[in-house]
């Protein structure tokens, strides 16, 4: 691969590896800047001794790795808000008090049915001045419904610290949440909440109310709801409003990708602009015109569409690219493509750990790496016929770079994802033009009839189409169950596969076997793992009580009607089946005495029965028994004391005080989550 004999390619790897480092192991700011600082000397050294030399020396090379991993670990450093003094999140030193905190919000998100969800900027807390951002959740009322961007409101209430999943093999929503510097949440009250008359105006402000005036001149013309849904998604990236039966089917089609704005429409709008500014002359004067107008569009989309992380990447990218144009140089695409992401790593080093990065970057690298191999197998003289052959290679190359890490994430895959894309992708054309012009003409308060039933026509049989291809559920791979030592082998895999198919050799095919070798070692030893693993599992199921029983791949659950009746739609269940390749095998009422390995586990439900022989070894109190827990533990000097979520939240608290005072350990699942004896 001659992408990776690029010295910008050895870098940038070596960069990321130091975020990565940083990240997970959180070195302290001024050691990463200290040693930073001493490896900087040998760097200036060999940069030195080295231009004497026509050929670089390897100790250069050394210290120039080095030296952009510590960079690495350094902006990832600088970037984290909790080494922030000012940062809200240090101040905080009593989670279970009430606080008092103004906010301007500076982000809508979706909502439901009772509340609204919004991202602000802390400003002060308890009369001390902060920073951060905060999720905040309101309930829908008809005085907080005036609430937009850029409104400052003030909250008293307790702010809820982002905790670690509280089941297993759960989506860590917490970490999601910290990699956005989103370190709490705070639940308003009706009754808590006080907004300001005055309004923040800045750009997300602008951009907000110019996004909202597009919005509702479309919708004093009648554009129908569900068109309007998924316009807004395309054009505006604004996904809050979309009904999750829509959600549903674009990502059952394999084409949940177009409604999240990303490099496809901005390479659109790219094209678009390109063709309008045809007329302008192509001397050293026109080509500067031209070159501002199209960066001034690019951003002036971005800022419409909300600056969203995935606008942002794409943005830089293509403005890299129209730099190109304009320097009429042949910029390699792939310089270009490390150029823009090394830039956005610099400046938002947490990018990195976003799923959307991540599968736009691999896309788009796979799309310009292995797309031209495959349009190469065949050559049709038709130009209709050679469009969709285009269209399908670059759907395959997408989808061949995105799948595993799609599997990981996800746990499924769209069987028809090529057809979805050679229908949509024509679509996607018409449907960006009419709908730049349809938003820029709204955003003048002037919408011709004409040109908007058009787009909402054109939206209409979109929908249609993706409908139809999301109906055939056969061909909808789920549960698909991945690890990252898999997805590491399924990538080196994939990528000496592509080595050798470009170029067939001996030690190429060698190399490719001893992947495809490493790949099914990789899945033997997960497998084998999983047969010999044995645990039993209280789990944190709110109101209700879940128990499972696992030895190797097959689990007994245990539950109340509840629980059992509706055990295919337990999310809590189903992610930890899938992580663990298992399946239930047998679905029972819950018991009073178990026996796992060498543990005697007691369950004492609401009737509060037990026998006073049994001396268990755990005690699961659940549905908020009316027992002496004192008189409990003195009879049967249990090791440990588990309440699952089940028992009320009162009660608890004074079952953990009991503990605390007869030196007894005590689990509460609604506080640290499942419980696991293995």
């Amino acid at each position: 691969m001659k992408i990776l004999q690029f010295p910008l390619m050895k870098i940038t790897i070596w960069f990321i590896f130091g975020i990565v480092f940083s990240y997970n192991f959180n070195p302290k700011p001024t050691t990463t800047f200290i040693i930073t600082g001493i490896f900087l000397v040998p760097f200036i050294l060999t940069l030195y001794l080295s231009k004497r030399d026509f050929i670089q020396k390897i100790y250069f090379g050394i210290a120039t790795y080095i030296l952009f991993f510590l960079i690495g670990c350094l902006t990832q450093v600088i970037h984290n808000e909790r080494y922030n003094d000012g940062n809200y999140v240090n101040l905080i030193l009593n989670e279970n008090e009430n606080h008092c905190i103004e906010v301007v919000v500076r982000e809508k998100l979706k909502s439901n049915s009772v509340t609204d969800k919004f991202i602000g900027l802390v400003n002060r807390i308890d009369n001390k001045n902060c920073s951060g951002k905060i999720l905040v959740q309101i309930p829908k009322t008809q005085e907080n419904s005036r609430i937009q961007i850029g409104s400052r409101i003030q909250i008293s209430g307790k702010l809820v610290i982002n905790k670690n999943p509280l089941n297993p093999n759960q989506f860590d929503y917490g970490k999601y949440l910290n990699n956005k510097s989103i370190f709490a949440q705070i639940y308003a009250k009706t009754n808590s909440i006080k907004i300001n008359d005055k309004i923040d105006k800045n750009i997300w402000y602008y951009s907000d109310h110019l996004r909202n005036k597009i919005i509702t001149n479309l919708e004093k013309n009648n554009f129908s709801k569900d068109e309007l849904q998924v316009v807004s998604a395309l054009i505006l990236g604004q996904q809050q409003d979309i009904s999750k039966e829509i959600l549903n089917d674009y990502q059952y089609a394999g084409a949940i990708h177009i409604l999240s704005v990303s490099g496809l429409h901005v390479g659109f709008i790219l094209l678009f602009l390109t063709f309008l500014l045809k007329p302008i002359p192509k001397n050293k004067l026109g080509n500067t015109i031209r070159l501002i107008i199209i960066i001034i569009c690019l951003w002036g989309f971005a800022i419409l569409a909300g600056l969203s992380p995935s606008v942002i990447r794409s943005v830089t990218m293509f403005s890299f690219v129209a730099v190109g144009m304009y320097l009429k140089r042949s910029t390699n695409i792939f310089h270009t493509l490390l150029v823009s992401m090394f830039l956005i790593l610099f400046f938002q080093p947490y990018f990195l750990f976003d799923v959307g990065f991540q599968l736009s970057y691999l896309s788009l690298f796979f799309i310009l790496w292995l797309q031209p191999l495959l349009s190469n197998i065949w050559t049709p003289k038709n130009k209709i016929v050679n469009y969709f052959w285009d269209i399908l290679t670059v759907s395959f190359a997408a989808q061949i770079g995105a799948f595993p890490l799609s599997i990981f994430y996800f746990h499924q895959f769209p069987g028809l994802f090529f057809i979805t894309n050679l229908i949509i992708i024509p679509f996607l054309i018409v449907i960006m033009g009419l709908g730049v012009l349809v938003m820029v003409l709204a955003a003048f308060d002037f919408v011709p009839i004409i040109t908007m039933k058009s787009l909402e026509f054109c939206i209409y049989y979109l929908n249609k189409i993706i409908n139809w291809v999301a109906s055939f559920e056969q061909f909808i791979i789920k549960d698909i169950p991945i690890n990252w030592q898999t997805l590491f082998c399924l990538y080196l895999l994939i990528i000496t596969l592509i080595i050798l198919f470009k170029k067939p050799t001996y030690p190429k095919i060698v190399v490719a076997l001893f992947s495809l070798l490493l790949l099914q070692s990789t899945q033997f030893i997960t497998h084998l793992e999983i047969e010999n693993q044995h645990e039993w599992i209280v789990f944190n199921s709110w109101k209700n009580t879940l128990i499972t029983e696992r030895n190797g791949n097959e689990v007994a659950v245990y539950g109340n009607d509840s629980i059992t009746n509706k055990i295919a739609f337990n999310t809590s269940l189903k992610s930890y089946l899938i992580a663990n390749n298992s399946k239930v095998n047998s679905i029972n009422k819950i018991q009073n005495l178990y026996y796992f390995k060498d543990k005697k586990i007691l369950v004492i439900d609401s009737l509060g029965i037990y026998s006073k022989e049994i001396n268990p070894d755990i005690i699961i109190l659940r549905q908020s028994p009316k027992i002496n827990l004192e008189r409990l533990i003195e009879i049967n000097r249990p090791k440990l004391i588990v309440a699952d979520a089940s028992n009320i939240k009162t009660t608890i608290q004074l079952w953990k005080g009991i503990c605390a005072k007869k030196k007894i350990p005590f689990h509460a699942t609604a506080e640290k989550g499942f419980y696991r004896v293995n």
